[in-house]
């Protein structure tokens, strides 16, 4: 399984009372398991073990309650939803804004985040964090309110695959940090939109920079289509290192 970024890892944290490995612990059991063996000695039992496992240091002991709300939620087939506001987690929040359980959001004090739009597949700013909500599943969803947009255009966001840091768009003189293979939001025009999606660097030419900067040409793949298309660093933004 791949690492997550130190900002997601501390906002799963922050909002999720299970470590995916529990999440997937419950959900074997759930399968496995008869109900009438749910019993509160069956949640009491997998509370300590969870408590009391390594993983758990320095992080808040499981209840045993918490334990059998969590199967109560599967067995509804219900969303387990937090609805809180998340105003403090703006794309540039002050570091005492949000309190996470073992610590601040020092990582998250800094950063600003881009989402991914379920209308387009395309990136934009994030404006706003309204609030956000936990799937019995354990997957952690936020409500967004994009940069420059209204309300009408707010959406529930899968926060590990759908948030992360922004892009970076590069001064000319930082052309040589975009490499072949490399992963970039790029922008794409079309006839009837043009939007920032991602990409995929599969060949570079370099070319000696002039008075009006860089004048490398960039051929990109763009993940949704598959379609190439030869692109001026202007158009590139990389991704977080």
């Amino acid at each position: 399984m791949a690492m997550e970024a130190p900002w997601l890892q501390e906002l799963l944290a922050t909002t999720s009372v299970f470590s995916e490995s529990e999440i997937a612990e419950m959900e074997n059991l759930f399968r496995q398991v008869r109900k009438e063996a749910l019993t509160q000695e069956f949640y009491q039992d997998l509370a300590t073990s969870f408590s009391s496992s390594t993983c758990r240091i320095g992080k808040p002991s499981i209840s045993w309650q918490q334990v059998h709300n969590w199967f109560q939620d599967k067995q509804k087939g219900t969303f387990s939803v937090i609805n809180t506001p998340m105003s403090t987690l703006s794309s540039k929040a002050p570091e005492t804004s949000m309190v996470l359980k073992g610590g601040t959001a020092s990582e998250l004090a800094d950063l600003a985040f881009e989402a991914k739009s379920s209308r387009d597949n395309a990136w934009y700013d994030v404006g706003t964090f309204l609030n956000y909500r936990v799937l019995c599943s354990g997957e952690l969803e936020a409500r967004v309110r994009f940069a420059g947009f209204g309300v009408s255009h707010d959406e529930w966001v899968n926060v590990k695959i759908g948030v992360r840091e922004r892009s970076i768009p590069l001064e000319p003189s930082e052309c040589h940090k975009i490499k072949v293979g490399d992963l970039v939001l790029c922008y794409q025009e079309r006839l009837d939109y043009a939007v920032y999606v991602d990409a995929h660097v599969m060949e570079i030419q370099r070319m000696l920079h002039d008075i009006k900067g860089c004048r490398c040409i960039f051929v990109v793949r763009f993940d949704d289509d598959k379609t190439e298309e030869k692109v001026q660093l202007s158009k590139i933004c990389c991704r977080p290192k």
